[in-house]
C-alpha cells in the first residue's frame, strides 16, 4: 500500500464517481479502477459500492477512509517537518562561550538567530575556554567562542576564526585622578591598586600584562582578583582600584565610571569561533550564516577556510 493509493480512495470518496475523481487526479479511468481494486484486495473488505447513483464508501470504507485522511496528514507534516530541518530551522545549537562575549558579539548575534529561527533550541553553556575546547572536540558542544585559539588533543581538526579583537583598556571611578584622561601610562599603572580578571583560565591575559607592567610587578602581585570583568567594573565604580581588563569592556559603560587607552596598547588574545567541520549539522550552517550576515569580517574569513555558502533558502513565516 502506498501514499497514492491513499489518496486516490479519498478522491473517489469526495468525487462519488471514477470518472470525475480520475480527472480530479490526472489520470485515466481504467487505472483509477484497477488501483482502488486492488486496494480493496489488500484490505480484505471492499471499500467502496458501485451504484447507479454513483460511488459511496461502505462501513468498512468509511472507517479506512478517517485513517487514511491522518496518515495522508503526517505524510505532509513529515515533508514539511524534514525541509524545515534540512533548512536549519529546527532542531538544537549548543554553544559553549566565556563570559566576555557577552559583551560582544553574542548579543546581537543571539538576538538574530533567534529571530530568524525561534524554533531552534538553544543550549548555552558557560565555561572556561580550555573546557569548551574539550568539550567540543569530544562532540558535546556544536561550536565554542574561546579566549584565544583552541589548544589541546584535536584542537588541530577544529575550524577557527577570529570573531573579535581586543587591547587592554583601564577603567576607574569617576572620581580617579586619572577620571577625564583619554590614556593613561604603564608607568602611571604600576602605582595604582589594579583589579584583573586572570579568569576564564587564560594565561596569556596576564602575559600581557607581565609584558605591560614586568613580570616582577609588585601591582600586578598585589592585585585585586575578580572573576569576570563584569567584576572589575564593578570593582573599580567602588573605588578599589584602577580595573585592567579587554577592550570589549567599552560595549558595557557603567554609571561612575571612566574608560581610559591604555598606552602603550596592549594586544590582547582574540575572541575565537571554532566548530567541527565534519560535524556541519543544517543548523549549525544556519547559525554561521547569521555570523556571516551579522560580522561580515568574519564571514570573509569563515569564507576564506569552506568556500562561499550555497545559496540560502528564505526562511518561511508560518
Amino acid at each position: 500500500m502506498e501514499a497514492r493509493h491513499l489518496r486516490y480512495a479519498l478522491a473517489l470518496a469526495e468525487h462519488a464517481h471514477f470518472g470525475r475523481a480520475a480527472g480530479a487526479l490526472g489520470i485515466a479511468q481504467p487505472p483509477l479502477s484497477k488501483q482502488i481494486a486492488d486496494l480493496e484486495r489488500e484490505v480484505g473488505a471492499r471499500l467502496f459500492s458501485r451504484t447507479r447513483q454513483g460511488v459511496f464508501p461502505t462501513a468498512a470504507g468509511a472507517a479506512f477512509l478517517s485513517r487514511a485522511r491522518r496518515a495522508l496528514d503526517e505524510i505532509t507534516a513529515a515533508s514539511v517537518d524534514a525541509a524545515r530541518a534540512a533548512r536549519g530551522e529546527t532542531g538544537r545549537l549548543r554553544l559553549g562561550f566565556i563570559a566576555s562575549a557577552l559583551l560582544e558579539p553574542l548579543p546581537d548575534v543571539l538576538g538574530r538567530f533567534g529571530r530568524e529561527r525561534p524554533d531552534v533550541r538553544l543550549e548555552l553553556h558557560e565555561m572556561a575556554s580550555s573546557r569548551s575546547t574539550a568539550t567540543l572536540v569530544a562532540g558535546e558542544l556544536d561550536v565554542a567562542i574561546t579566549l584565544g585559539r583552541p589548544r589541546g588533543a584535536g584542537a588541530e581538526r577544529l575550524v577557527s576564526v577570529p570573531i573579535g579583537h581586543d587591547h587592554l583598556v583601564a577603567v576607574v571611578n569617576s572620581t580617579h585622578p586619572y577620571a577625564g584622561q583619554p590614556t593613561v601610562g604603564a608607568d602611571q599603572l604600576r602605582h595604582q591598586p589594579l583589579i584583573v580578571a586572570p579568569g576564564e583560565d587564560e594565561p596569556t591575559v596576564i602575559t600581557g600584562l607581565h609584558t605591560l607592567l614586568g613580570k616582577d610587578s609588585p601591582a600586578l602581585s598585589g592585585a585585586t582578583v575578580a572573576r569576570d570583568i563584569h567584576t572589575i567594573i564593578g570593582l573599580a565604580a567602588c573605588g578599589v582600584g584602577v580595573g585592567l581588563g579587554p577592550s570589549r569592556m567599552l560595549s558595557a559603560p557603567r554609571r561612575g565610571t571612566w574608560f581610559c587607552e591604555v598606552t602603550p596598547r596592549t594586544p590582547l588574545p582574540d575572541l575565537v569561533l571554532s566548530f567541527a567541520a565534519r560535524d556541519r549539522s543544517p543548523v549549525l550552517n544556519a547559525f554561521l550564516d547569521t555570523i556571516r550576515n551579522n560580522c561580515p569580517d568574519v564571514g570573509a574569513a569563515l569564507d576564506h577556510r569552506l568556500g562561499p555558502p550555497s545559496a540560502p533558502t528564505p526562511n518561511k513565516t508560518r
